[in-house]
């Protein structure tokens, strides 16, 4: 990944109810005490059964409970590069993340399209509802191209958390000139272009990140999502996002063939 700084601009598309405030040269996203569920797809444009699961992921975008009750997030895997397409956006860093949900899982292998949601295998394939459950409040502070995220949780259990910042990609376009999807124009949306993790240990409630330069197109819209771990698992405990706008330089991912042949599943 190119660790190049950007500086975010202060246009801000609010489709959701979620609470934001904007103030010079700062943005400002909280999940609220109550859980906001992270939906993760882990998707490849080698798969021909990966475009109606993004489809569904892309209407989200028009969904009420969107950043508010749910962050949707898509992690392309390498796993089918080699089988005759190679996805840009693929990352073996994604490929590892779905493996190591597969293991605490006792899965014998990974597929796609696969989704997960808040760290559990997922196929319901409907808009989460809003959760009950009192977690604690996750904040994302943006100021140019740094970002705070702090965490306050409803309960003082004396535990450390990992900490997540991923910035999100949309209408991110690739004409298939092979594998199973060729000849097939595939678009985009929530696609994980950059993931940061930061430990909060002992009395530790925040935690700084630098924004990548990772927008393989321009003038195209971006959101950053984040969410918490108990350190050292992967199913996150809070989540928050929101929509940020701005142009931005390429950057390509690239990603080398993993073993074994991939798996489709509905």
């Amino acid at each position: 990944m190119r660790a190049t700084p950007w500086l975010i601009g202060l246009l801000v598309t609010l489709q959701s109810s979620c609470l934001m405030r904007a103030r010079a040269g700062e943005l400002t996203f909280e999940s609220g005490p109550s859980k906001v569920h992270l939906v993760e797809l882990f998707t490849s444009e080698g798969c021909s059964s990966c475009p109606p699961a993004e489809a569904w992921l892309t209407k989200l975008k028009q969904t009420p409970g969107l950043w508010r009750d749910f962050v949707p997030v898509a992690f392309h895997v390498d796993y089918w590069n080699h089988l005759g397409w190679r996805d840009r956006f693929a990352s073996k860093e994604w490929t590892a993340r779905q493996q190591g949900y597969a293991a605490r899982w006792n899965l014998e292998s990974v597929y796609t399209p696969g989704f997960v949601l808040d760290g559990h295998e997922w196929h319901a394939r409907e808009v989460p509802n809003r959760s009950p459950e009192v977690i604690g409040s996750l904040q994302v502070k943006i100021s140019g191209p740094e970002a705070l995220l702090t965490f306050s949780p409803a309960k003082k259990e004396g535990r450390s958390y990992d900490v997540y910042l991923a910035q999100l990609g949309f209408g991110l376009a690739s004409n298939v000139a092979a594998g199973e999807n060729r000849g097939r124009k595939l678009t985009h949306d929530f696609v994980v272009l950059d993931l940061q993790k930061e430990p909060l240990a002992g009395d530790a409630k925040e935690a700084k990140f630098l924004l990548h330069a990772t927008e393989p197109e321009k003038n195209l819209s971006q959101a950053v999502a984040a969410w918490v771990t108990y350190a050292g698992e992967l199913a996150p405990i809070q989540s928050a996002g929101g929509w940020l706008a701005q142009d931005a330089g390429s950057q390509h991912f690239s990603a080398a063939p993993a073993a074994g042949g991939p798996t489709h599943r509905d």
